[in-house]
């Protein structure tokens, strides 16, 4: 395990969440927008909701991942360097209901995403308390590599043509100047990286990173947006093949689009939530497991000071 630079450590600190990597079952990064805490021991914490668990079952069966911090919304920081991280995960089984142990995490959580504090109170208790049932993720960065952000894209790349392509995703990344391309090197783990995309015929045209060997195969695009107080969240993946053409440029040929929150409206709050609960029970049922209890008060406790320091501030 390498350390970081201070002040790589200091822009990974201020970021509000991160590109995380893991890889399926069929080798395709698959790419979510997450918050991490990096640790005193050097390793990073992410933590997965049961209802959300696929990148925990992913870890498991093959811990190599990836994280990205390339979007600074919200940190306070310019967005004067992009820093990608490489390394092996693990995931226990255990299911944590509690901060105890993780109060820094929490305490992140709760500062940067003020509404999550109301889940702790009642009513919303009932439909949130699947967010509390998490599994802990521990990273072990063993590559960190820093990069100078994407400039905006150049006038032929103005979406124009996204949003009249036929292609899986087109209109979505129409939306988006730069994406988070998921691809692999030549020994299958995953690499991270910006990059501009443009809908042609037969795929999305991208542009891999000079310091990342990829190599033909699965890939993904992600695109993600949330406010400076990490609400109004968006996001979306497109799963794909990474192609490289005769003249060397590289296609990303889309399959499917995934946006597990719907287009960010009432409609896919709803859905969420109903999904939320229904694949927690899942996770339960597979292994023969009560719902545990979550620790209430502790959370809540956790909430009232974050929220003391929120008012201390403004």
């Amino acid at each position: 395990m390498i350390p970081l630079e201070p002040e790589v450590g200091e822009t990974v600190g201020a970021y509000r969440t991160c590109e995380f990597a893991t890889l399926a079952r069929d080798g395709t990064p698959i790419v979510w927008p997450t918050a991490t805490l990096r640790r005193d021991d050097g390793t990073f914490l992410v933590t997965t909701s049961l209802a959300f668990a696929q990148k925990a079952l992913n870890v498991r069966r093959d811990g190599r991942v990836a994280l990205l911090f390339s979007d600074p919304t919200g940190s306070g920081l310019d967005a004067t360097q992009e820093v990608f991280v490489s390394g092996t995960a693990v995931c226990p089984e255990q299911i944590t209901v509690s901060p105890s142990g993780d109060e820094a995490f929490w305490s992140m959580i709760f500062d940067r995403q003020p509404d999550s504090r109301g889940y702790v109170d009642r009513p919303a208790r009932f439909l949130m308390d699947w967010y509390f049932l998490r599994l802990r993720i521990t990273i072990s960065p063993a590559e960190v590599r820093t990069r100078v952000p994407l400039t905006a894209p150049p006038g032929d790349r103005d979406g124009a043509a996204g949003r009249t392509s036929s292609l899986p995703g087109a209109g979505i990344l129409a939306d988006f100047p730069t994406a988070v391309l998921g691809a692999r090197d030549a020994g299958g783990a995953p690499l991270l990286m910006r990059t501009r995309t443009a809908a042609r015929s037969d795929g999305f045209l991208v542009e891999p990173a000079a310091d990342c060997d990829v190599v033909p195969g699965p890939a993904s695009l992600l695109v993600h947006r949330h406010d400076d107080r990490f609400a109004n969240m968006y996001h979306a993946l497109v799963r794909g093949e990474l192609r490289q053409s005769d003249g060397g440029d590289w296609l990303l040929v889309p399959h499917r689009v995934l946006e597990p929150a719907g287009d960010g409206g009432p409609r896919g709050l709803v859905r969420t939530l109903r999904t939320a609960r229904r694949t927690t029970k899942t996770y339960l049922r597979r292994r023969d497991l009560p719902r545990p209890r979550v620790d209430w008060p502790a959370f809540k406790t956790l909430a009232a000071v974050s929220a003391s320091r929120d008012a201390a501030e403004t």
